[in-house]
């Protein structure tokens, strides 16, 4: 004798007379999600289309997500266009550039990959869009290595014949009045051995001038920076680091509401120290870690000793403090002020 086929959730209306209460409820409970998902038998569920869903219906399944308390979204960063509106009275000309180099070593290793993206800003720190944008490979003198490659994506196929056009590279870079690096310690290094322009800029460093700690930020990586800002991107690409590093800029930063853009600016235009504390005593090495201080071993250029960068107005402060603490006695202490326009450089180091 056959047996009778079990009652499912989503019958006909007379099989749902004969389900218990309970089944009723989840028969409209599983019904209410076949409406919102798939209202038509066969259909492919928008979110699982192969055609990607609109915007506006990805922004509110997200939004619903987030809602939840229980999810996280990243949207994929779109990269910042032009600005139609007119342009503010004493608009100025950034750049934000991005270098991809062989290693790390200033006198043996090589550019392989140079970006640059220039913008517009107000001098209060608005970014009012992109004015153009430059990409461009290098061929080294040596093989790319394994690391490398894996590190940055590029491989000596892909940059084999090229070589930078400085003089293109030079028009890019006049118009600038600042040019942005993420690691500008590093990126103004390698540039102004590109071109002579990049030593008469002011530079700025997106990783260590914006108050990212104190905006509640953790880390100083320009990945962990754009997920605490919910977004992601194609990382290790020159270009796109670009456009992240604009977009974290041209956001108002979470707890004082300005953008970061201002708080860089407004670190970059006032005048500080760098401070090197030469044959300072070995033993005497954690505190000045402790408080700041690097060492210099001398293998790029630069004094070899610990150094440490402060504010103009605390300079005495510091001065007195090494004096005291760290040598014992009122020693010498060589100094140098320093602006925007050789911070970060080897003329700083």
């Amino acid at each position: 004798m056959a047996q009778p086929r079990p009652k499912l959730p989503g019958g006909s209306a007379a099989d749902k007379r004969t389900l218990p209460q309970s089944e009723k409820s989840r028969s409209c409970a599983f019904n209410r999600w076949c409406f919102d998902f798939s209202p038509h038998v066969g259909r492919i569920p928008p979110m699982m289309d192969r055609e990607s869903p609109p915007d506006a219906e990805l922004d509110l399944l997200a939004a619903r997500l987030e809602a939840s308390g229980d999810y996280r979204v990243l949207r994929r960063l779109r990269a910042l266009g032009r600005s139609s509106a007119p342009t503010p009275e004493g608009t100025r000309i950034g750049l934000i550039l991005d270098v991809e180099t062989t290693g790390t070593d200033l006198q043996r290793d090589e550019v392989i990959e140079l970006a640059m993206v220039r913008f517009a800003y107000t001098p209060e720190g608005e970014i009012l869009g992109v004015e153009a944008t430059f990409e461009a490979f290098n061929e080294p003198s040596k093989p790319i290595s394994v690391e490398i490659t894996a590190l940055t994506g590029i491989d000596d196929a892909m940059v084999a014949g090229h070589r930078l056009d400085l003089e293109v590279v030079g028009a890019f870079v006049a118009p600038a009045v600042i040019v942005l690096a993420h690691n500008a310690a590093f990126d103004r290094r390698f540039a102004e051995r590109l071109h002579p322009y990049f030593t008469t800029k002011a530079w700025g460093c997106t990783m260590s001038e914006p108050p990212w700690t104190e905006e509640g930020f953790e880390g100083l990586k320009l990945a962990y920076l754009a997920a605490h800002a919910g977004f992601f991107y194609d990382r290790h690409r020159a270009l796109s680091d670009c456009f992240a590093t604009l977009e974290l800029l041209r956001r108002p930063l979470p707890r004082s509401g300005v953008t970061g853009l201002s708080a860089l600016l407004a670190h970059a235009r006032r005048p500080t120290w760098r401070i090197w504390a030469e044959d300072a005593p070995y033993e005497r090495k954690t505190e000045l870690k402790q408080r700041g201080y690097r060492w210099n071993g001398g293998d790029n250029g630069g004094l070899r000793a610990w150094s440490a960068e402060v504010a103009d107005d605390a300079l005495d402060t510091e001065l007195s403090y090494l004096q005291a603490e760290i040598y014992g006695y009122p020693a010498e202490i060589r100094r140098k002020r320093l602006t925007a326009v050789d911070r970060f450089s080897d003329r700083a180091a």
